[in-house]
């Protein structure tokens, strides 16, 4: 008879799970023991690194992702990686050991008492067998909870003496629809306003990279002639940026981004919340009487939109429909923004220079992970984004999650076989937060290029408070860190690199056998946030 731990790597293997990322830890030994030679293993050195690295991957691959973590403590690590797991909408399967069944009434160590609550709200379900033949039902289900919209990630903590226990009979594989067909009625309204419109806008979010439209994207913006902007803080690309629609991302505080949206009667929201909002500004949520249509595939998502009309379906398939009820117009097509004027020459270098140096070398078919939020303005001024899912960042705006995001992204381009070149972009401040990722890249061998803005403080808190006239705030500076030494200490390649030499130094690191760190100075000069 089958035991519980060898029907479960069953059904792993059978959905596709055969990779498995963590730390691993006494609670998960006895699910690790013997473990399997059709299976990957991939080491992080500390949780939040592992969880990161697993939503990379998955938002890489295109599937879900299995991440297993140690107990509440490993948990606890995750968890800032889990929220982002969480609003970037990522499939994962997040399990944690739990202390053996029979010593949980007296709380242990490493016992998790309240293990379920712990991993909340940032999950779309959690739980914990009541008994230990559940554990592969249990799989089953975090699989088809996971990547139904709107996908996220799931939670279940496992016993650690479970895994030895007989098996019930496997439970029936299954699959699940992953898209939501819009309703109709209000499709037709939606198209008809639209129709009437005088001067429509649309607004794009990641959800449009995610079900792969940017075709019906395009096509719909130059069916109704209409300016496009990628909604505030986009974790995704969301339309090709060179495309003479695309007008940049609007701003995200409430004032600034509807003065950026005036002169417009109907704004269309397409795979986006309404809006991600920070810092307050305040002002109207919308200009005059601007009518706003929502399209989301997030129940929640609808219900907390403080403006607008929603309607509940798949960004593509809503986009695709829509084009097919509307008539040709007679307006005239956006004309192309400007292009920003070359960057001023400096020593230091300006974040625009480097950018602008990066964007000259930037291979035809990059992969962009970026975690430098101070510099996001410029770097995505200077790079636009001319292929879908090439870009990827946090959408929880919180740090850590870039550099071992960008390990998972680069692993999942080796697993696929795309091959595709990956660059992360993170500042000197994040950086330090998930720096452990380097180990593993280097274990793996992965030729990822590490690019360091370095300016030797937090310029995105120092904006913040010039913004929030917050004079005297501590700890914004970073003085004595060694970006280089650090990257060698991990195994990788690099050393401080200039404008002049970057394009070189970055075809050498695509082209390695490891992970290569190019810390670039920068000037200190705060930008503004707005």
């Amino acid at each position: 008879m089958a035991t519980v731990r060898e029907a479960t790597y069953d059904l792993l293997r059978a959905l596709g799970l055969t990779t498995v990322f963590g730390n691993p830890g006494s609670t998960e030994e006895p699910f690790l023991q013997e473990f399997p030679a059709d299976f990957h293993y991939v080491h992080a050195l500390q949780e939040a690194s592992a969880v990161a690295m697993a939503d990379g991957y998955a938002q890489g691959t295109g599937r879900p992702a299995h991440v297993n973590l140690h107990t509440a403590p490993g948990t606890g690590n995750g968890m800032g990686n889990l929220v982002t797991a969480w609003h970037n909408r990522t499939p994962l399967i997040v399990s944690a050991g739990q202390q053996t069944r029979e010593m949980l009434l007296i709380e242990p160590r490493l016992a998790s008492p309240r293990a379920v609550e712990l991993a909340q709200p940032y999950v779309k379900w959690a739980h914990e067998p009541a008994r230990a033949q559940d554990i592969p039902a249990a799989f089953m289900r975090a699989y088809a909870s996971a990547v139904q919209p709107p996908a996220g990630p799931v939670f279940l903590s496992l016993p650690m003496d479970d895994w030895d226990r007989p098996a019930d009979p496997p439970p029936q594989v299954r699959t699940v629809a992953t898209r939501i067909a819009p309703d109709p009625d209000r499709l037709r309204g939606f198209a008809e306003a639209l129709a009437a419109a005088r001067a429509p806008a649309l607004v794009l979010g990641a959800a449009v990279d995610r079900s792969d439209a940017w075709p019906d994207a395009v096509a719909l913006a130059e069916r109704l002639a209409a300016p496009v902007w990628a909604a505030p803080a986009p974790e995704r690309a969301v339309f090709p940026e060179r495309h003479p629609h695309f007008r940049g991302v609007l701003p995200y505080a409430i004032g600034p981004l509807s003065e950026t949206l005036r002169g417009h009667d109907v704004v269309l929201v397409v795979g986006a919340p309404v809006f991600r909002y920070y810092p307050h500004v305040p002002g109207d949520y919308l200009p005059g009487d601007a009518r706003l249509l929502h399209v989301t595939d997030d129940p929640d998502e609808a219900a907390r939109a403080p403006v607008g009309e929603s309607l509940l379906g798949d960004a593509g398939l809503t986009m695709a429909a829509l084009r097919e009820l509307l008539p040709a117009t007679d307006r005239p097509a956006p004309s192309p923004r400007p292009q920003p004027a070359p960057p001023e020459p400096a020593d230091p270098p300006s974040a625009d220079a480097l950018f602008a140096a990066l964007a000259d070398a930037w291979p035809a078919d990059g992969v962009l992970v970026q975690e430098s939020p101070s510099n996001l303005a410029a770097l995505r001024r200077r790079l636009p984004i001319e292929r879908p899912r090439s870009y990827l960042t946090m959408a929880s705006g919180g740090l850590g999650f870039g550099l071992p995001a960008a390990v998972g992204m680069a692993l999942a381009e080796r697993d696929t076989g795309r091959g595709r070149p990956v660059v992360t972009v993170v500042g000197d401040g994040s950086f330090h937060y998930s720096v452990q990722a380097l180990w593993t890249a280097a274990r793996l061998r992965l030729p990822l290029a590490v690019v360091v803005p370095v300016n030797q403080q937090y310029a995105i808190l120092k904006a913040f408070a010039d913004l929030k006239h917050t004079p005297g705030v501590p700890a914004l500076d970073l003085p004595g860190l060694d970006v280089t030494a650090v990257a060698h200490g991990y195994g990788c390649a690099g050393g401080v690199t200039t404008l002049d030499g970057l394009g070189a130094a970055l075809t050498t690191a695509l082209a390695a056998d490891r992970p290569t760190v190019l810390p670039v100075p920068i000037s200190t000069d705060v930008p503004r946030i707005l």
